[in-house]
This record gives structure tokens, sequence and C-alpha cells, in this order.
């Protein structure tokens, strides 16, 4: 007989209830007004765990988030087209994700994350199978070294270009600050995360923004309008994000891409990395909603939900 320990049960038990959350917070409603080809821009599937093995030494252990939930989370958004990106927990393994694109087919893109040994065979393979970019994740590993996100950067441009695929930064404002001179120098396309994590509580005026909206004005960096819980802490609304998100969207428009970095993925404090840590609970119609009230007109929520990506990621 299979013996379970009280904690065996207790992770059984989060695991369940954080299966639920992705969903637990898209709040149906008309859904009519999307534009055709809207995309959402930074989601992760998650799972089977026995199938797709993490990490061991990774900073947490979320829940599974599979393909059919995502569908969900689109017909709830009136999403038509997603953008896969490789999370910090698979490391450089990026076949569940490869497998989720094979199920989604044209209406989905990856950006995967790859040992500095790929060689060209391997990059034309991803590339036939979807994958439209690279990410540098410097930020869930607390990176916060300029050094190394220039390092990093040197390292992929080289190789990437022929593609045609561009090169995601998860980093700090500072850490984007400090090399914005060599993201403006490099030869491919460069996607911030997460409003480049500018903090919203520091407004327009913090140390480094003004290096982004740079990079941004001079067709230099494309920045998502992702995850606002990530920089602020006015849940639901965000209010305090709002002046940043409109000065990015000023400073490029065609340049912003919106996500909502779904299934909310979070480390739990004090919580071991190998036990479950729940989702975050995040209303995804109320984040998608602010992309509305920052653009103030249905022509630019078109650029940004829709025409942008189209031609980032190659759908069309």
């Amino acid at each position: 007989m299979l013996m379970m320990t009280r904690r065996d049960v207790g992770r059984i038990a989060v695991s369940a209830l954080g299966a639920t959350l992705p969903m637990a917070h898209a709040s149906a409603k008309d859904v009519s007004e999307m534009p055709a080809g809207a995309c959402d821009c930074h989601v992760h599937i998650i799972g089977p765990a026995g199938q797709y093995p993490m990490v061991p030494q990774r900073g947490y252990t979320p829940p599974e988030a599979s393909v059919s939930d995502l569908h969900e989370l689109r017909r709830r958004l009136g999403i038509t087209r997603n953008v896969l990106i490789q999370p910090s927990f698979y490391g450089t393994d990026n076949r569940c994700m490869l497998d989720a694109l094979a199920q989604l087919g044209d209406s989905a893109r990856g950006v995967a994350v790859v040992a500095p040994d790929i060689g060209d065979i391997e990059l034309a393979e991803l590339d036939r199978r979807g994958i439209r970019g690279l990410r540098i994740n410097l930020e869930s590993g607390e990176n916060r070294d300029p050094r190394a996100a220039v390092a990093a950067l040197d390292a992929i441009a080289g190789r990437i270009g022929h593609l045609g695929w561009h090169i995601q930064i998860y980093a700090a404002l500072p850490v984007i600050a400090a090399a914005a001179d060599r993201i403006a120098a490099l030869p491919v396309e460069v996607v911030i995360d997460h409003f480049g994590m500018a903090q919203a509580r520091d407004g327009i005026r913090q140390d480094g923004f003004a290096a982004l909206l740079d990079l941004v004005k001079a067709r230099k960096a494309y920045v998502k309008l992702s995850a606002p819980y990530r920089i602020s802490r006015q849940a639901p609304g965000y209010a305090d994000a709002a002046p940043i998100a409109r000065a990015l969207i000023a400073a490029g428009p065609d340049r912003m891409l919106w996500a909502s970095d779904w299934p909310h993925t979070d480390r739990v404090p004090d919580r071991p990395p190998l036990d479950i840590h729940p989702f975050r609970i995040i209303d995804d119609h109320a984040v998608l909603g602010g992309l509305a009230e920052w653009c103030g007109d249905k022509a630019l929520e078109r650029t940004i939900l829709a025409e942008t990506p189209a031609q980032l990621y190659r759908f069309v």
C-alpha cells in the first residue's frame, strides 16, 4: 500500500487548489469588441510534471497550467493568439513549450531559452516549430549585474539575426538602463518584459526610466505592458502604474505589446522551492481592461493587441 505523509497530502491539496487559479479570476464578459488577431504575448504552459521535469535547482515549483486551461482563458478574454515564454524552472529544456506550440498550431509562437553551445541546425529547427526569440532571464534569479546582461546580449545577438528573431530581456530597470547603449547597438530587435520593471510607486522620474523611454523612442526596444502586479501593489486596478504605461505608450505606441503573464506564478516567502507555490489570484480581465484606459483609443488598442505582435512574431 502506498503510504502518504501529512506533508504529501498538503502538497496535493495545494496543487489542486493552485490548478484552479488561472481561471478563477478571469471574469467573463462580452468580448465582441476585441480586435481580430488579439494576442497575449506572455503566457506559460506548465506540466504535466511527470512528462516535463523541472530543473532541480529552481526557485519555486508552480502548479500545472495546461493548453486546455489556456484555451479557456482565451475564450474569456477574446484572445485568439498567444506567445508562449520559456519559464525559469524548465531551464533550457523547451519540450513543454514546443509540445504546446504543436497543439496550438498557427495561433501561437514561442520564446525559448537555450544552451550557449546550441547549434545552428537546432536553432533552425526551433524556428520551424514556431520559436521567434530567445529569452535572457536575469530577474528570476535576482541577478542585478549589468555586465551579465551585456555578456548575454552579445552571446546571443550574433546567432539569431539571420532567423529574424529577437532577444527578450527580463531584468530590473537599473540593469536595463546600464545596458541601454549596448541594447541600442544590437543588430536584432529587443523586447523588454513587464514595463522594464519600473516600480509604479516611484513614478516616471525614477532612475533609469528615461533610458527606457529613449530606447523606445529610438525604436531600439519593444516593451511588454504586462503583469502590472509585478510593479504595483495597488490591486485590483494598479492605478499607480498608469503614468508609467501612458509614458511608454506615448514614447512608441507601435513598440508596445500587451500580455497577461498567465498563469501568474509566484514565490511564497519561506516556502521550500520544491513545495508547490500556488498561483497569484489575478483578475485577468481587469488587467486587460487597464490597457483600454491607458490607450483611450480603439485604434491604438488594436495596434498593441494585434498589429504589432502579428509583425514581431510573424503571425502573418
